[in-house]
């Protein structure tokens, strides 16, 4: 049997038609797909639900068994969204006995989705929905303002064009222009960054996280503090550390040089916090923290070695051990944080070497 999946990533379907999925059938995709066009005839997955009907449709009429649905997200588009897809379709699997499936898309952004739908069937094809639209609608004008009418897309160009108005005009009339600039490339700098890596998701995750392990009475929250608090002493010692007469070069790697050991103790106290907390709840030790551990070590190596290294050049010191010189020593540091982070990836690379087999066989018995 082939099963045709539509995905809804940022979940129209459920908010705006108040469907939940997984939807699962002809009649009731189309039924979805009906509801979504009348709560918002604009809406492209609309389009996209009937074209997996259609799809579905034409597998039949070739003589084969077909089925389809349509698998929803979240309307914060990420890691949680992409879960709950990745479950419906689990579910779906264990409803209906399907040797392939055949992914229908209304744009690149439910495409991301495919990579981890092709890791549990084998994907026959991709059809993407493209909609014609009349000459009048395809003005600039139009395309503007229908995009600005997004809210995710609004929160991203609106925002920063309405932060550099208002610091400029606050900063203008305060008399301060000059720093008004310079606090204004700073905050979009910032900005950016969070933009850029999804620095933003990853705070409220953690914040979610934080929450349920207090609840829950998680060793992993206590750990977390105390890593968080090792990593503040870190600045702290770096900051004690800075000279006042000193070249700014050489103050950044005293700073570094005194907050290393923090650092890396922190990261340690955070996975080992993390190895307990799934170690309680599934009573098994996470192979994730050998491989963990393994990297920060590495990584702290690694770092104490090019800022030895570093202060070695600059002549203000270096890594000495019991009389040793401290070139031979900085080198042997950096080797074996690269020996480290090595083995690592070795280590990672046999991990799933051997989850691999496992999880083929038993996709194969199921």
């Amino acid at each position: 049997m082939r099963l045709v999946v539509c995905v809804d990533r940022d979940d129209d379907l459920g908010r705006k038609a108040g469907v939940a999925g997984p939807v699962l059938g002809r009649a009731n995709v189309i039924e979805a797909a009906t509801k979504l066009a009348i709560a918002d005839p604009e809406d492209a997955d609309t389009n996209a639900m009937f074209a997996a009907v259609n799809l579905f449709d034409e597998i039949r009429a070739a003589g084969q068994e077909a089925e389809v649905c349509v698998l929803t997200g979240a309307a914060k588009v990420g890691r949680l969204s992409d879960q709950k897809v990745a479950e419906q379709f689990d579910r779906v699997l264990q409803r209906i006995k399907v040797d392939s499936a055949h992914l229908v898309s209304d744009g690149a952004e439910d495409e991301f989705l495919f990579p981890i739908l092709g890791s549990r069937i084998h994907i026959d094809g991709v059809h993407r929905v493209y909609i014609r639209q009349s000459a009048n609608l395809e003005s600039t004008y139009f395309l503007i303002v229908r995009a600005l009418k997004d809210p995710k897309l609004r929160a991203k160009t609106i925002l920063p064009f309405a932060l550099v108005l208002l610091i400029l005009g606050l900063s203008a009339w305060a008399g301060f222009l000059v720093y008004g600039v310079i606090g204004l490339a700073v905050l979009l700098g910032v900005y950016l960054l969070f933009w850029t890596f999804d620095i933003d998701s990853a705070i409220i995750d953690s914040l979610r996280s934080a929450s349920t392990d207090v609840r829950q009475g998680s060793v992993a929250f206590g750990f977390g503090i105390f890593a968080l608090g090792l990593v503040g002493v870190g600045f702290l010692s770096g900051y004690k550390a800075l000279g006042a007469n000193t070249a700014p070069l050489n103050e950044f790697l005293a700073f570094l040089n005194a907050g290393i050991f923090y650092w890396i103790t922190g990261a340690l106290v955070w996975e080992i916090g993390r190895a307990l907390r799934r170690y309680l709840t599934r009573n098994r030790w996470p192979r994730s923290f050998v491989v963990a551990t393994t990297s920060i070590l590495g990584v702290g190596f690694l770092s104490y070695g090019i800022v030895s290294l570093l202060e070695y050049l600059q002549g203000i010191g270096g890594l000495t051990f019991r009389g040793l010189p401290t070139l031979p020593m900085t080198i042997v540091v950096i080797g074996a944080g690269m020996a480290l982070e090595i083995v690592a990836g070795i280590l990672q690379q046999r991990f799933r070497a051997s989850v691999g087999p496992s999880a083929s066989a038993d996709s194969a018995s199921s």
